[in-house]
């Protein structure tokens, strides 16, 4: 397995340009499944989550152009299978967005239940009780929900709690649904908002994208569209906390700061500067980093998937701050290793109290997630010494040659073999 070797140190200075959202992205490839026409994307990222999407969208018939990290073309005018495998489906929690446009075009799907990181319980509960108010007959066998339908029908979906997921599901197999639904309690999140303007270049009738109210009228069929995935504001987030906790100052091109408005709050609290320029944003460093305290949230709120990288930036902070997750409830799995780092952190329950201004000692640790292996990284760029981060392949998943794009910045980060 390959791991990362990083000796810290070194402010972050320079600039980056943002990669387009893999939590845009994918869902925006399953959508791909809802027409015959061409569905068209003018960029992407070089993602292992992407190519898993994309063998999976293979398997079941879709035509694919392009490369990974470019410009992509899917066309599913010859579907070959209405099944989504374990083999494919196991490595990528996201696989579940097949279900919903599947079974709105072809009336029947069979999807093997997905996987992604270890992070807590992450229930589909409300993707099926969501289609069951559609209209839809839900079967569980053998590891495979087996979902069937005479023909979606429009109706209230209500969410207990918001989930992304479920929102990008239900908006794919509603807007082919016979009259009009509404998702009550539905994500706010961007990613979300971009699904549904993709759709609505398709031929989609959505109201409400960014409300925690959407309302959908159903359409015979939808057509091709071409579209530009929204920047990455979780890649953008990590970028920030790693200026940050180096003191460095970095010009972020291609963010949307409506999109980063709670760590950027944050950021400003911690006595950051920051600089707006059209969709760039400038972070620089403050005379020293004050203590504060983060709850994770729905979008507005503190992204769950900043949570790890904010508590290492914590760790430099004067003073105590506290961390609450409120979204998975295993994700602190981070803070052992930071620990062994010398972090200076308790958990108790679902929170994390920080003791800050604490020097780190490069150690050599283990990443459990996707965002946990970002977190470790960015305490390896202000640590003495040297840092190994192993397992890393969590953080491919998210990160495009994460470790090429921070060395330009000046880090000095390498990936060993």
């Amino acid at each position: 397995m390959d791991k990362f070797v990083i000796e810290g140190g070194v402010p972050l200075c320079g600039e980056l340009e943002i990669k387009p959202a893999k939590n845009a992205i994918l869902p925006c490839l399953a959508a791909s499944l809802l027409t015959s026409e061409e569905i068209i994307f003018n960029n992407s990222a070089s993602l292992n989550d992407i190519c898993s999407m994309l063998s999976l969208l293979d398997h079941l018939g879709v035509k694919i152009g392009g490369n990974v990290g470019g410009a992509l073309t899917l066309k599913a005018d010859n579907i070959k299978s209405l099944v989504a495998p374990y083999d494919l489906v196991r490595k990528m929690r996201a696989s579940i967005l097949v279900l919903g446009p599947l079974l709105a075009r072809f009336k029947k799907a069979k999807v093997s239940f997905p996987g992604g990181c270890a992070i807590g319980p992450r229930p589909i509960d409300q993707h099926l009780k969501g289609l069951e108010s559609l209209g839809a007959k839900i079967d569980v066998e053998e590891g495979y929900i087996i979902a069937t339908t005479d023909g979606l029908r429009g109706g209230e979906v209500v969410f207990d709690k918001v989930t992304v997921g479920g929102t990008e599901n239900l908006l794919m197999a509603s807007i082919l649904a016979n009259g009009k639904t509404t998702i009550f309690n539905a994500a706010r999140e961007p990613e979300v908002v971009d699904l549904g303007n993709l759709l609505i270049k398709m031929g989609a009738k959505i109201e409400g994208l960014g409300t925690d109210k959407i309302v959908i009228e159903g359409v015979k069929e939808v057509k091709g569209a071409i579209h530009s995935p929204i920047p990455d504001r979780i890649e953008a987030g990590t970028i920030m906390a790693a200026t940050a906790i180096t003191k460095g100052k970095v010009k972020l091109k291609n963010c949307f700061k409506e999109n980063l408005e709670s760590p950027i709050i944050k950021l400003e609290e911690m006595g950051f500067s920051l600089n707006f320029d059209g969709n760039s944003i400038t972070v620089g460093s403050g005379k020293e980093i004050r203590s504060t305290d983060i709850t994770t949230a729905p979008f507005p709120g503190f992204p769950t998937d900043l949570q790890a990288q904010f508590v290492a930036l914590l760790t430099q902070a004067e003073g105590t701050s506290t961390v609450k997750e409120e979204i998975f409830e295993s994700r602190f799995m981070h803070i052992n290793e930071l620990q062994r780092m010398g972090a200076d952190i308790k958990i108790e329950g679902n929170i994390a109290v920080v003791r800050g201004k604490n020097e780190l000692k490069g150690a050599e640790v283990m990443a459990s997630d996707l965002r946990a292996s970002a977190s470790l990284v960015i305490a390896g760029l202000v640590a003495q010494g040297k840092t190994v981060v192993n397992r890393i392949y969590h953080l491919d998943r998210g990160y495009e040659r994460f470790e090429e794009r921070l060395e330009t910045l000046g880090a000095r980060i390498r990936r060993v073999k």
